[in-house]
Protein backbone atom coordinates (compact mmCIF):
# COMPACT_ATOMS: atom_id res chain seq x y z
CA UNK A 1 0.00 0.00 0.00
CA UNK A 2 1.26 3.84 0.06
CA UNK A 3 3.05 5.26 1.90
CA UNK A 4 1.07 7.45 4.68
CA UNK A 5 3.87 8.90 5.63
CA UNK A 6 4.20 11.67 4.25
CA UNK A 7 0.85 12.88 1.91
CA UNK A 8 1.54 16.70 2.36
CA UNK A 9 1.94 16.77 -1.31
CA UNK A 10 -1.53 15.13 -2.02
CA UNK A 11 -2.91 18.45 0.10
CA UNK A 12 -0.55 21.00 -2.58
CA UNK A 13 -2.14 19.27 -5.46
CA UNK A 14 -5.53 19.61 -4.23
CA UNK A 15 -5.36 22.95 -3.21
CA UNK A 16 -3.27 24.45 -6.54
CA UNK A 17 -6.01 23.00 -8.96
CA UNK A 18 -8.76 24.23 -6.56
CA UNK A 19 -7.24 27.56 -6.57
CA UNK A 20 -6.89 26.75 -10.65
CA UNK A 21 -10.83 26.03 -10.42
CA UNK A 22 -11.55 29.73 -9.26
CA UNK A 23 -9.48 31.39 -11.88
CA UNK A 24 -12.35 29.60 -13.95
CA UNK A 25 -15.55 32.10 -12.07
CA UNK A 26 -15.54 34.94 -14.98
CA UNK A 27 -15.01 32.15 -17.74
CA UNK A 28 -17.34 31.50 -20.65
CA UNK A 29 -19.84 28.84 -19.65
CA UNK A 30 -22.73 26.45 -21.45
CA UNK A 31 -26.24 26.97 -21.03
CA UNK A 32 -25.67 23.79 -18.14
CA UNK A 33 -25.18 27.44 -15.86
CA UNK A 34 -28.91 28.21 -16.54
CA UNK A 35 -30.15 24.24 -16.18
CA UNK A 36 -28.67 23.80 -12.83
CA UNK A 37 -29.72 27.93 -11.72
CA UNK A 38 -33.43 26.72 -12.82
CA UNK A 39 -33.31 23.49 -10.80
CA UNK A 40 -32.14 25.72 -7.93
CA UNK A 41 -35.24 27.59 -8.09
CA UNK A 42 -37.57 24.50 -8.66
CA UNK A 43 -36.29 22.74 -5.70
CA UNK A 44 -36.29 26.01 -3.48
CA UNK A 45 -39.36 27.30 -4.97
CA UNK A 46 -42.07 24.42 -5.83
CA UNK A 47 -43.45 22.08 -3.38
CA UNK A 48 -42.20 18.15 -3.95
CA UNK A 49 -45.02 17.24 -6.21
CA UNK A 50 -44.28 19.82 -8.58
CA UNK A 51 -40.79 18.86 -8.80
CA UNK A 52 -40.74 16.89 -12.09
CA UNK A 53 -43.90 18.15 -13.46
CA UNK A 54 -42.88 22.00 -14.01
CA UNK A 55 -41.68 22.96 -17.69
CA UNK A 56 -42.18 26.61 -17.50
CA UNK A 57 -38.09 26.44 -19.01
CA UNK A 58 -37.17 24.30 -22.10
CA UNK A 59 -34.72 23.05 -18.79
CA UNK A 60 -36.80 20.83 -17.07
CA UNK A 61 -35.47 18.49 -13.76
CA UNK A 62 -34.37 15.11 -15.18
CA UNK A 63 -31.86 13.79 -13.48
CA UNK A 64 -32.44 11.25 -10.06
CA UNK A 65 -34.61 12.38 -6.94
CA UNK A 66 -31.15 12.54 -4.83
CA UNK A 67 -29.42 15.12 -7.23
CA UNK A 68 -32.78 16.80 -6.93
CA UNK A 69 -32.37 17.26 -3.18
CA UNK A 70 -28.79 18.56 -3.72
CA UNK A 71 -29.99 20.48 -5.35
CA UNK A 72 -32.38 22.10 -3.15
CA UNK A 73 -29.52 22.07 -0.39
CA UNK A 74 -27.83 24.53 -2.42
CA UNK A 75 -30.42 26.16 -3.02
CA UNK A 76 -30.51 27.00 0.69
CA UNK A 77 -27.12 28.55 0.63
CA UNK A 78 -27.70 30.42 -2.98
CA UNK A 79 -30.47 32.05 -0.87
CA UNK A 80 -27.78 34.16 0.55
CA UNK A 81 -25.85 35.15 -2.56
CA UNK A 82 -28.88 36.32 -4.39
CA UNK A 83 -32.48 35.19 -3.93
CA UNK A 84 -33.48 36.25 -7.18
CA UNK A 85 -32.05 33.53 -8.58
CA UNK A 86 -34.26 31.33 -7.18
CA UNK A 87 -37.16 32.32 -8.47
CA UNK A 88 -38.60 30.02 -11.12
CA UNK A 89 -39.95 32.66 -13.55
CA UNK A 90 -36.54 34.82 -14.06
CA UNK A 91 -35.48 32.59 -17.07
CA UNK A 92 -31.85 32.37 -18.35
CA UNK A 93 -30.90 34.81 -15.12
CA UNK A 94 -27.43 36.03 -14.40
CA UNK A 95 -25.96 37.99 -12.16
CA UNK A 96 -22.38 38.87 -10.65
CA UNK A 97 -23.74 36.71 -7.60
CA UNK A 98 -25.12 34.05 -9.34
CA UNK A 99 -21.87 33.28 -10.58
CA UNK A 100 -20.09 33.91 -7.96
CA UNK A 101 -21.92 30.95 -5.76
CA UNK A 102 -22.52 28.70 -8.93
CA UNK A 103 -19.13 28.61 -9.33
CA UNK A 104 -18.01 28.42 -5.73
CA UNK A 105 -20.76 25.76 -5.32
CA UNK A 106 -18.87 23.40 -7.77
CA UNK A 107 -15.27 24.38 -6.33
CA UNK A 108 -16.27 23.33 -2.79
CA UNK A 109 -18.46 20.12 -3.68
CA UNK A 110 -15.59 18.74 -5.54
CA UNK A 111 -14.20 18.05 -2.08
CA UNK A 112 -16.21 15.13 -2.41
CA UNK A 113 -14.08 14.14 -5.60
CA UNK A 114 -10.62 15.34 -3.80
CA UNK A 115 -11.71 12.58 -0.84
CA UNK A 116 -12.37 10.35 -3.38
CA UNK A 117 -8.84 10.45 -5.18
CA UNK A 118 -6.84 10.01 -2.26
CA UNK A 119 -8.80 7.22 -1.03
CA UNK A 120 -7.83 5.56 -4.50
CA UNK A 121 -3.85 6.42 -4.39
CA UNK A 122 -3.97 4.89 -0.85
CA UNK A 123 -4.71 1.78 -2.49
CA UNK A 124 -1.62 1.82 -5.07
CA UNK A 125 0.90 -0.29 -4.72
CA UNK A 126 4.31 1.19 -4.46
CA UNK A 127 7.46 -0.69 -5.10
CA UNK A 128 9.33 -1.51 -1.56
CA UNK A 129 12.43 0.75 -2.61
CA UNK A 130 12.36 4.30 -1.70
CA UNK A 131 11.89 6.46 -4.94
CA UNK A 132 11.43 9.96 -5.40
CA UNK A 133 7.80 11.83 -4.64
CA UNK A 134 7.47 12.61 -8.25
CA UNK A 135 7.72 9.12 -9.78
CA UNK A 136 5.57 7.61 -6.90
CA UNK A 137 2.11 5.53 -8.46
CA UNK A 138 0.42 7.41 -5.80
CA UNK A 139 1.75 10.65 -6.75
CA UNK A 140 1.08 10.20 -10.29
CA UNK A 141 -2.50 8.91 -9.65
CA UNK A 142 -3.33 12.25 -7.91
CA UNK A 143 -2.03 14.48 -10.98
CA UNK A 144 -4.25 12.61 -13.42
CA UNK A 145 -6.65 12.59 -10.94
CA UNK A 146 -6.97 15.73 -9.44
CA UNK A 147 -5.75 17.94 -12.66
CA UNK A 148 -7.81 15.80 -14.96
CA UNK A 149 -8.41 18.39 -18.21
CA UNK A 150 -11.49 16.71 -19.18
CA UNK A 151 -13.25 17.66 -15.57
CA UNK A 152 -11.66 21.39 -15.64
CA UNK A 153 -13.24 21.85 -19.23
CA UNK A 154 -16.91 20.05 -18.51
CA UNK A 155 -17.08 21.70 -14.60
CA UNK A 156 -15.64 24.70 -14.37
CA UNK A 157 -15.75 26.20 -17.86
CA UNK A 158 -18.72 24.49 -19.53
CA UNK A 159 -20.36 24.68 -16.15
CA UNK A 160 -21.36 20.88 -14.54
CA UNK A 161 -21.12 18.69 -10.96
CA UNK A 162 -19.19 15.69 -12.31
CA UNK A 163 -16.58 16.08 -9.94
CA UNK A 164 -18.66 15.65 -6.95
CA UNK A 165 -20.31 12.61 -8.64
CA UNK A 166 -16.88 11.06 -9.64
CA UNK A 167 -16.31 11.45 -6.18
CA UNK A 168 -18.43 8.98 -5.09
CA UNK A 169 -17.32 6.86 -7.97
CA UNK A 170 -13.98 6.71 -7.05
CA UNK A 171 -14.73 5.66 -3.24
CA UNK A 172 -16.75 2.96 -4.25
CA UNK A 173 -13.95 2.08 -6.24
CA UNK A 174 -12.08 2.06 -3.45
CA UNK A 175 -13.68 0.38 -1.05
CA UNK A 176 -13.64 -2.47 -3.41
CA UNK A 177 -9.99 -2.52 -3.88
CA UNK A 178 -9.96 -3.05 0.16
CA UNK A 179 -12.25 -5.66 -0.23
CA UNK A 180 -15.17 -3.67 1.39
CA UNK A 181 -18.01 -4.59 -0.75
CA UNK A 182 -20.81 -3.51 1.18
CA UNK A 183 -19.61 0.11 1.38
CA UNK A 184 -18.64 0.24 -2.14
CA UNK A 185 -22.09 -1.49 -2.99
CA UNK A 186 -23.91 1.71 -0.83
CA UNK A 187 -21.66 4.44 -2.41
CA UNK A 188 -22.45 3.06 -5.71
CA UNK A 189 -26.00 2.83 -5.15
CA UNK A 190 -26.11 6.50 -4.04
CA UNK A 191 -24.53 7.67 -7.37
CA UNK A 192 -26.88 6.07 -9.33
CA UNK A 193 -29.48 7.59 -7.34
CA UNK A 194 -27.43 10.76 -8.01
CA UNK A 195 -27.34 11.02 -11.85
CA UNK A 196 -28.47 7.63 -13.80
CA UNK A 197 -25.81 7.56 -16.07
CA UNK A 198 -23.73 5.42 -14.24
CA UNK A 199 -26.16 2.71 -15.24
CA UNK A 200 -23.43 2.33 -17.68
CA UNK A 201 -21.36 0.36 -15.41
CA UNK A 202 -24.21 -1.34 -13.21
CA UNK A 203 -23.35 -4.46 -15.17
CA UNK A 204 -19.56 -4.83 -14.01
CA UNK A 205 -20.58 -3.95 -10.39
CA UNK A 206 -23.64 -6.28 -10.64
CA UNK A 207 -21.75 -9.44 -11.82
CA UNK A 208 -18.20 -8.68 -9.69
CA UNK A 209 -20.42 -8.33 -6.30
CA UNK A 210 -22.32 -11.35 -7.21
CA UNK A 211 -18.82 -13.13 -7.90
CA UNK A 212 -16.94 -12.12 -5.27
CA UNK A 213 -19.30 -11.19 -2.37
CA UNK A 214 -22.32 -13.48 -2.61
CA UNK A 215 -20.21 -16.64 -3.99
CA UNK A 216 -17.19 -17.33 -1.16
CA UNK A 217 -15.03 -19.56 -2.62
CA UNK A 218 -13.69 -21.01 -5.85
CA UNK A 219 -12.61 -24.29 -7.27
CA UNK A 220 -8.82 -24.77 -7.71
CA UNK A 221 -9.38 -24.27 -11.37
CA UNK A 222 -10.46 -20.62 -10.64
CA UNK A 223 -14.48 -21.35 -11.72
CA UNK A 224 -17.22 -20.21 -8.82
CA UNK A 225 -17.70 -22.91 -6.20
CA UNK A 226 -21.77 -23.25 -6.56
CA UNK A 227 -21.89 -24.41 -3.39
CA UNK A 228 -20.60 -21.37 -1.70
CA UNK A 229 -23.29 -19.40 -2.30
CA UNK A 230 -24.60 -17.37 0.19
CA UNK A 231 -28.04 -16.23 0.34
CA UNK A 232 -27.72 -13.77 3.16
CA UNK A 233 -25.00 -11.95 1.23
CA UNK A 234 -27.52 -11.58 -1.59
CA UNK A 235 -30.39 -9.71 0.64
CA UNK A 236 -27.51 -7.65 2.31
CA UNK A 237 -26.88 -6.64 -0.93
CA UNK A 238 -30.45 -6.40 -2.27
CA UNK A 239 -31.56 -4.55 0.73
CA UNK A 240 -28.63 -1.48 0.30
CA UNK A 241 -29.71 -1.36 -2.68
CA UNK A 242 -33.50 -1.22 -2.18
CA UNK A 243 -32.63 1.06 0.98
CA UNK A 244 -31.25 3.62 -1.35
CA UNK A 245 -34.29 3.49 -3.85
CA UNK A 246 -36.74 3.72 -1.73
CA UNK A 247 -34.89 6.88 0.07
CA UNK A 248 -34.89 8.49 -3.01
CA UNK A 249 -37.90 7.71 -5.30
CA UNK A 250 -40.10 6.52 -2.31
CA UNK A 251 -41.74 10.37 -1.69
CA UNK A 252 -42.36 10.02 -5.66
CA UNK A 253 -43.93 6.31 -5.59
CA UNK A 254 -46.05 7.62 -2.84
CA UNK A 255 -47.22 10.85 -4.65
CA UNK A 256 -47.96 8.10 -8.00
CA UNK A 257 -45.56 10.15 -9.75
CA UNK A 258 -42.97 7.60 -10.47
CA UNK A 259 -43.96 7.18 -14.07
CA UNK A 260 -43.40 10.84 -14.95
CA UNK A 261 -39.92 11.32 -12.91
CA UNK A 262 -39.24 7.70 -15.18
CA UNK A 263 -40.42 9.89 -18.20
CA UNK A 264 -37.87 12.46 -17.49
CA UNK A 265 -35.19 10.68 -16.87
CA UNK A 266 -35.10 8.29 -20.03
CA UNK A 267 -36.87 10.32 -23.04
CA UNK A 268 -35.97 8.17 -25.62
CA UNK A 269 -37.38 10.31 -28.06
CA UNK A 270 -34.30 12.87 -28.11
CA UNK A 271 -32.88 11.41 -30.52
CA UNK A 272 -30.53 8.45 -31.10
CA UNK A 273 -27.22 11.36 -31.13
CA UNK A 274 -26.96 13.92 -28.81
CA UNK A 275 -26.81 17.68 -30.50
CA UNK A 276 -23.16 17.46 -30.50
CA UNK A 277 -22.21 14.39 -31.61
CA UNK A 278 -20.05 12.25 -29.61
CA UNK A 279 -17.04 10.25 -31.12
CA UNK A 280 -19.53 7.17 -31.22
CA UNK A 281 -20.33 3.90 -33.59
CA UNK A 282 -23.03 5.76 -34.50
CA UNK A 283 -21.43 8.94 -35.67
CA UNK A 284 -19.79 6.74 -38.35
CA UNK A 285 -23.56 5.44 -38.90
CA UNK A 286 -24.57 9.17 -39.41
CA UNK A 287 -22.11 9.61 -41.76
CA UNK A 288 -22.49 6.96 -44.08
CA UNK A 289 -25.90 7.41 -44.17
CA UNK A 290 -25.65 11.54 -45.52
CA UNK A 291 -22.73 10.14 -47.76
CA UNK A 292 -25.28 7.11 -49.32
CA UNK A 293 -27.86 9.72 -49.28
CA UNK A 294 -25.97 12.79 -51.13
CA UNK A 295 -24.77 9.94 -53.83
CA UNK A 296 -28.04 8.85 -54.49
CA UNK A 297 -29.49 11.94 -54.92
CA UNK A 298 -26.50 12.77 -57.56
CA UNK A 299 -27.00 9.47 -59.01
CA UNK A 300 -30.32 10.45 -59.48
CA UNK A 301 -31.17 6.95 -57.73
CA UNK A 302 -33.42 9.23 -54.54
CA UNK A 303 -34.98 12.19 -54.83
CA UNK A 304 -34.58 15.18 -52.48
CA UNK A 305 -37.89 15.23 -51.75
CA UNK A 306 -38.47 12.40 -50.88
CA UNK A 307 -35.62 12.24 -47.49
CA UNK A 308 -36.47 13.09 -44.30
CA UNK A 309 -35.80 16.37 -43.54
CA UNK A 310 -35.47 16.19 -39.19
CA UNK A 311 -31.89 16.69 -37.96
CA UNK A 312 -29.68 14.59 -36.52
CA UNK A 313 -28.59 16.97 -33.82
CA UNK A 314 -31.28 18.95 -32.66
CA UNK A 315 -30.79 18.13 -28.93
CA UNK A 316 -34.17 19.26 -28.50
CA UNK A 317 -36.85 16.37 -27.79
CA UNK A 318 -37.26 15.48 -31.27
CA UNK A 319 -36.62 12.08 -33.00
CA UNK A 320 -35.15 11.17 -36.94
CA UNK A 321 -35.15 8.45 -39.92
CA UNK A 322 -31.94 7.70 -41.62
CA UNK A 323 -32.06 8.60 -45.14
CA UNK A 324 -30.83 5.44 -46.70
CA UNK A 325 -29.50 3.20 -43.60
CA UNK A 326 -32.21 1.64 -41.24
CA UNK A 327 -33.28 3.76 -38.55
CA UNK A 328 -31.95 2.72 -35.07
CA UNK A 329 -34.30 2.69 -32.23
CA UNK A 330 -33.34 2.44 -28.48
CA UNK A 331 -33.44 -1.31 -28.35
CA UNK A 332 -30.99 -1.92 -31.05
CA UNK A 333 -28.89 0.59 -29.10
CA UNK A 334 -29.39 -1.74 -26.13
CA UNK A 335 -28.72 -4.96 -28.03
CA UNK A 336 -25.43 -3.69 -29.69
CA UNK A 337 -24.42 -2.34 -26.41
CA UNK A 338 -25.03 -5.37 -24.22
CA UNK A 339 -23.32 -7.97 -27.08
CA UNK A 340 -20.00 -5.47 -26.83
CA UNK A 341 -19.69 -6.09 -22.90
CA UNK A 342 -21.32 -9.39 -22.98
CA UNK A 343 -17.56 -11.17 -23.23
CA UNK A 344 -15.81 -9.00 -20.60
CA UNK A 345 -18.77 -9.88 -18.04
CA UNK A 346 -18.64 -13.63 -18.76
CA UNK A 347 -15.06 -13.88 -18.46
CA UNK A 348 -15.38 -11.46 -14.67
CA UNK A 349 -18.09 -14.81 -13.68
CA UNK A 350 -15.57 -17.14 -14.84
CA UNK A 351 -12.27 -17.26 -13.62
CA UNK A 352 -11.43 -13.19 -13.04
CA UNK A 353 -12.95 -12.08 -9.68
CA UNK A 354 -10.06 -9.79 -8.07
CA UNK A 355 -10.37 -6.48 -7.83
CA UNK A 356 -8.59 -5.07 -10.84
CA UNK A 357 -10.08 -7.40 -13.35
CA UNK A 358 -13.04 -5.77 -12.33
CA UNK A 359 -12.04 -2.54 -12.91
CA UNK A 360 -10.85 -3.55 -16.49
CA UNK A 361 -14.59 -5.20 -17.42
CA UNK A 362 -15.93 -1.62 -15.83
CA UNK A 363 -14.07 0.11 -18.26
CA UNK A 364 -15.11 -1.90 -21.16
CA UNK A 365 -18.88 -1.57 -19.87
CA UNK A 366 -17.73 2.31 -19.86
CA UNK A 367 -16.68 2.04 -23.74
CA UNK A 368 -19.03 -0.25 -25.21
CA UNK A 369 -22.25 2.18 -23.29
CA UNK A 370 -20.06 5.09 -24.99
CA UNK A 371 -19.98 3.72 -28.33
CA UNK A 372 -23.15 2.09 -28.90
CA UNK A 373 -25.72 3.70 -26.64
CA UNK A 374 -28.65 5.83 -27.46
CA UNK A 375 -27.86 9.69 -27.06
CA UNK A 376 -24.86 9.12 -25.87
CA UNK A 377 -23.31 12.77 -25.12
CA UNK A 378 -19.43 13.48 -25.44
CA UNK A 379 -18.21 14.13 -21.97
CA UNK A 380 -19.58 10.23 -20.94
CA UNK A 381 -15.85 9.25 -21.93
CA UNK A 382 -14.74 10.75 -18.52
CA UNK A 383 -16.29 7.50 -17.03
CA UNK A 384 -13.36 5.60 -18.65
CA UNK A 385 -10.89 7.77 -18.57
CA UNK A 386 -10.94 8.24 -15.17
CA UNK A 387 -10.95 4.24 -13.80
CA UNK A 388 -7.92 3.94 -15.96
CA UNK A 389 -6.01 6.32 -14.50
CA UNK A 390 -5.64 3.68 -11.62
CA UNK A 391 -4.79 1.10 -14.00
CA UNK A 392 -2.53 3.12 -15.83
CA UNK A 393 0.10 4.38 -13.04
CA UNK A 394 0.55 0.01 -12.28
CA UNK A 395 1.12 -1.35 -15.82
CA UNK A 396 2.98 0.10 -18.58
CA UNK A 397 0.29 -1.65 -21.13
CA UNK A 398 -2.40 0.01 -19.69
CA UNK A 399 -0.39 3.09 -19.32
CA UNK A 400 -0.31 2.88 -22.97
CA UNK A 401 -4.23 2.32 -23.49
CA UNK A 402 -4.59 5.67 -21.29
CA UNK A 403 -2.52 7.80 -22.99
CA UNK A 404 -4.38 6.95 -26.47
CA UNK A 405 -7.99 7.02 -24.89
CA UNK A 406 -7.24 10.33 -22.69
CA UNK A 407 -5.91 12.41 -25.76
CA UNK A 408 -8.81 11.20 -28.16
CA UNK A 409 -11.21 11.65 -25.20
CA UNK A 410 -10.35 15.12 -24.01
CA UNK A 411 -9.28 16.27 -27.60
CA UNK A 412 -13.24 15.43 -28.65
CA UNK A 413 -14.37 17.60 -25.72
CA UNK A 414 -12.77 20.86 -27.29
CA UNK A 415 -15.93 22.15 -29.54
CA UNK A 416 -17.60 22.74 -25.65
CA UNK A 417 -15.02 25.46 -25.22
CA UNK A 418 -16.13 27.64 -27.74
CA UNK A 419 -18.69 27.61 -29.92
CA UNK A 420 -18.90 29.58 -33.80
CA UNK A 421 -20.92 32.37 -31.94
CA UNK A 422 -18.37 32.67 -28.90
CA UNK A 423 -15.38 32.47 -31.49
CA UNK A 424 -16.97 35.32 -33.93
CA UNK A 425 -17.72 37.54 -30.91
CA UNK A 426 -14.25 36.92 -29.24
CA UNK A 427 -12.82 38.07 -32.52
CA UNK A 428 -14.81 41.06 -33.07
CA UNK A 429 -13.70 41.68 -29.69
CA UNK A 430 -10.21 41.01 -30.43
CA UNK A 431 -10.21 43.40 -33.43
CA UNK A 432 -11.50 46.51 -31.30
CA UNK A 433 -9.66 46.15 -28.36
CA UNK A 434 -7.10 42.95 -28.97
CA UNK A 435 -9.05 40.91 -25.53
CA UNK A 436 -7.76 37.57 -25.85
CA UNK A 437 -10.73 35.48 -24.37
CA UNK A 438 -14.47 36.41 -23.23
CA UNK A 439 -14.80 38.74 -19.84
CA UNK A 440 -17.64 38.28 -18.80
CA UNK A 441 -19.90 35.62 -16.45
CA UNK A 442 -23.37 36.79 -18.56
CA UNK A 443 -25.08 34.62 -20.93
CA UNK A 444 -23.86 33.09 -24.09
CA UNK A 445 -25.36 34.67 -27.00
CA UNK A 446 -28.50 32.81 -28.01
CA UNK A 447 -28.03 29.55 -29.84
CA UNK A 448 -24.74 28.43 -28.79
CA UNK A 449 -25.83 25.13 -26.88
CA UNK A 450 -29.11 23.76 -27.01
CA UNK A 451 -31.25 20.55 -25.41
CA UNK A 452 -29.66 17.91 -23.84
CA UNK A 453 -26.25 19.74 -22.99
CA UNK A 454 -26.18 18.00 -19.69
CA UNK A 455 -25.62 14.73 -19.37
Amino acid sequence: MADADSWSWFSALALGVSLLKCLFINAYHSTDFEVHRNWLAITHSLPVSRWYHENSSVWTLDYPPLFAWFQWSLSHVAQHFDSNMLRVENLDYVSPSAVLFQRLSVVFTDGVFIYGARECCRCVHEPKEQRDVLSRPSFVLAVLLLWNFGLLVVDHLHFQYNGFLFGFLLLSLAKHLQHRHLQGALLFSILLNLKHIYLYMAPAYGVYLLRSYCFTQDHRDGFVGWRSFSPLRLLTLGAIVTSVCALSFGPFVAMGQLPQVLSRLFPFKRGLCHAYWAPNFWSLYNVLDKILATLGVRLKLLKEADLPQASMTGGLVQEFHHSVLPSVTPSVTLVCTVLSILPALLLLWGTSRGPRAFLRVLLICSLGSFLFGWHVHEKAVLLAILPLSILAVQNREDAGTFLVLTTTGHYSLFPLLFTPAVVASLNLSSQRSGASGPSSGGRLPAGTHRRGDHL
